[in-house]
């Protein structure tokens, strides 16, 4: 029981310091973000890059979704705007991803207390820059926290079951990835972790694939409940990012096989390969949409219902 509790206190600390970042990349950029976001999205591909961008900056594509989704329910945007930015947010997440991949131990407490200093100066851009250093160093302590755990996690025997139903069938993990990213709200949170296990052999990377692909529909229900009451369009914002990741999911999940080895031949850190499993999943999803972005959108209008 004290494992699980301290696994609960790690991933509250994971999302926890992935808070902290986005607040303080968030404070450092501004509002001048939602004015770009308006001019950059007069075309799909334009928006695509503004979807990559702001999501790299604020380093969740949940928080852009949710974004998006304000900004058709004001009226600023269109549906249609936002197709090219919800491609986009599914590419940016991936560069957090690569992120993580760094081995950055040896540095976290140092960043810890710098971060902790920076918080009592009164300058806004000084204490935003804290929230930034405070929530890397929160993020790689906790990935090292799932690390260490993973070991007596495995030897709790209900764990070990379920571990081992998962090893073996991809569906189970699969939607273990959804359920969970549905709760914590962050597919970078969910996959993180997913990384953390495999840097010790928990479960293999086809496995770890499963849940990144998992989380990817999970991260949709931060949007879809943004959504409610906010009017039809922002509705189909939020539908439209269901669509893009269920049909990336159906297209790959028989070839999980396919992207490991592929990945394996790129790296050879685990938690590296399932890293640069999710950019080319979502890069190749993202971009077989991009030239149908106006059929994408059309179809997303017949299947929510048209705005009257």
């Amino acid at each position: 029981m004290l494992y699980i509790l301290l696994f609960i206190v790690l991933a509250g600390c994971f999302l926890l310091g992935m808070t902290m970042m986005r607040i303080g990349l968030f404070n450092l950029s501004g509002s001048a973000m939602e004015n770009w976001l308006q001019k950059m999205t007069r075309t799909p591909f334009m928006g695509f890059l503004a979807g990559i961008g702001m999501t790299v900056i604020l380093q969740s594509s949940s928080a852009v979704t949710v974004i998006a989704v304000g900004l058709v329910s004001a009226r600023i945007l269109s549906f249609p705007q936002t197709i090219g930015i919800i491609l986009g947010t599914n590419i940016g997440t991936t560069i957090t991803l690569e992120f993580f991949t760094f081995d950055l131990s040896k540095i976290i407490i140092p960043v810890l207390v710098v971060g902790t200093v920076l918080q009592f100066f009164k300058n806004i851009k000084v204490k935003s820059s804290s929230f930034i250093l405070l929530g890397i160093g929160t993020i790689f302590a906790s990935m090292h926290g799932f690390e260490w755990l993973s070991g007596p996690l495995a030897n709790i025997e209900y764990i070990d079951n379920i571990i081992y139903v998962m090893k073996d069938h991809s569906v189970i993990s699969f939607l273990i990835g959804t359920l969970l990213t549905a709760i914590i709200q962050s597919s970078t949170v969910m996959t993180g972790i997913a990384m953390s296990f495999l840097s010790v052999g928990t479960f293999p990377l086809e496995t770890g694939i499963a849940i990144m692909v998992g989380a990817n529909i999970g991260t949709c229900a931060t949007a879809l409940f943004a959504s409610i009451g906010a009017g039809r369009e922002a509705r189909q914002t939020a539908f439209a990012h269901i669509w893009l990741n269920l049909g990336g999911a159906i297209l790959f999940f028989p070839f999980i096989s396919v992207l490991a080895n592929l990945s394996r031949l790129l790296a050879v850190d685990p938690n590296t390969q399932l890293a640069h499993a999710s950019v080319i999943y979502n890069v190749v999803c993202s971009l077989m949409v991009l030239p149908f972005a106006k059929e994408f959108g059309n179809f997303i209008v017949k299947m929510h219902g048209k705005k009257k």
